[in-house]
């Protein structure tokens, strides 16, 4: 079971949009029945002895965050100003706090919160946590991210760990952070922490690596007479945006996990915090064609919008798959291949090229999938000075009446505030 992508309200979206824009729609349309559903299924699957977090960084729109709440054990932030929006639209729940080179004034506010566990990324910053927790009156949850070498693990497009990187301490830190940790009345050591690959899209390989994380943690137990303990094994399930029938497949890696967990988890819980994976199917990145132009024998259509809405294209550095739902002007282009563009001042502005359409013409609207992790929030949002987005959230348990930077069109069956 993988990923499931449904387009059929996008046609209802698109009216309402239409019927509130001021002038040709762009727009970020998120399905929030969709994202409970496969909340749900993430969940249903994931067995006993098992946590999943999510990581806001994908998406920490509130309406996402509320519609996660019920599904999720927790939420992971990446930054001080992440971890201050989780504690303000998330309050009460549990935190983890990881990312290199976190400021004293954020490992403060970490130690502040009532349930929050600060994932270590060196040992510099081990002591500076030491000596600011030291006044707590109970201690304050961390994990040991290491940055281990996994004999013939295989790389995937985006590596973050096994090798130089800023992300982690090497194995050969561990006695000095054990030290540091014994003499640190105002720290407790939950857990370890491992992130080595994302964009990982297989089940069996994957569950290979949790078994190696679970193994090295068990051999720390006995080397540093270590209690129970919890191994958090990070995200990264892949998504393929070009087949997302041919994503991670959760199905399966958690039929794998009962008996990992069996052989190689005794005094061991394990955690998850995926993303990207959690959040991308839910949304969808709309722009109307404005113009459609031939340069030098190729066909251009230009978009109201691009990459500094809707980076992904350019960070995946992929043409994206999209969907054209017409409009009621005749076809300029029957048959044809197209390369779709932005509004921006630089040849880079590209978010699919030499695609083939059946039809296009100016007014139709371009729709772009996976728009849901990574997108808005990682984009160059105020180059040229270009209007933001709509944003629409369709039915879901989530309200959507926070304030944010963006235009927000709140569905009447989740503004009830």
């Amino acid at each position: 079971m993988s990923l499931r992508i449904d387009p059929t309200r996008l046609q209802a979206a698109l009216a309402r949009l239409r019927a509130q824009a001021d002038g040709p729609v762009c727009a970020y349309v998120y399905d929030l029945a969709a994202l409970q559903a496969h909340a749900a299924m993430l969940r249903a699957h994931l067995p006993a002895g098992c946590e999943l977090f999510y990581a806001a960084k994908a998406n920490a729109e509130p309406p996402v965050l509320r519609t996660l709440a019920p599904w999720v054990d927790g939420f992971e932030a990446a930054s001080g100003g992440e971890l201050q929006w989780l504690h303000t639209h998330q309050p009460g729940r549990r935190l983890l706090f990881g990312g290199p080179g976190k400021l004293d004034a954020e490992l403060q506010l970490a130690a502040s919160l009532p349930d929050c566990s600060v994932h270590v990324e060196s040992l510099g910053e081990l002591q500076r946590l030491a000596r600011i927790a030291a006044s707590r009156e109970r201690p304050l949850s961390v994990f040991l991210r290491l940055n281990i070498v996994v004999p013939g693990m295989q790389d995937t497009r985006l590596v973050m760990g096994g090798r130089p990187s800023p992300f982690g301490l090497d194995v050969d830190d561990l006695d000095a952070a054990m030290q540091v940790l014994r003499g640190a009345a105002g720290l407790r050591l939950d857990g370890f922490h491992f992130h080595l690959l994302s964009h990982q899209r297989d089940a069996q390989l994957q569950l290979r690596l949790i078994a190696h994380y679970l193994q090295t943690v068990q051999g720390w137990r006995q080397a540093y007479e270590l209690g129970p303990l919890t191994v958090n094994a990070g995200g990264g399930f892949g998504v393929d945006y070009a087949d997302p029938a041919a994503s991670f497949d959760w199905a399966t890696f958690c039929e794998g996990l009962p008996e990992l967990l069996r052989t190689h988890g005794q005094g061991l819980r394990l955690r998850l915090e995926p993303g990207r994976y959690v959040s991308a199917a839910c949304g969808w990145y709309l722009m109307e064609v404005l113009d459609i132009k031939r340069s030098h024998g190729a066909q251009f259509a230009i978009g109201r919008g691009g990459t500094h809405h809707f980076r992904t294209p350019a960070a995946q550095g992929h043409d994206h798959p999209f969907l054209v739902l017409r409009g009621t002007q005749p076809p300029v282009l029957r048959d044809a291949r197209v390369t779709l563009v932005g509004q921006l001042c630089t040849p880079k502005d590209v978010l699919a090229r030499d695609q083939p359409v059946a039809a296009l013409a100016p007014g139709d609207c371009l729709a772009f999938p996976l728009a849901g992790a990574y997108a808005w929030n990682i984009s160059h949002q105020q180059f040229l000075m270009h209007p933001p987005p709509q944003m629409l959230f369709l039915d879901g348990p989530a309200q959507a009446a926070d304030a944010m930077p963006q235009r927000r069109i709140a569905d009447p069956a989740t503004a009830a505030s």
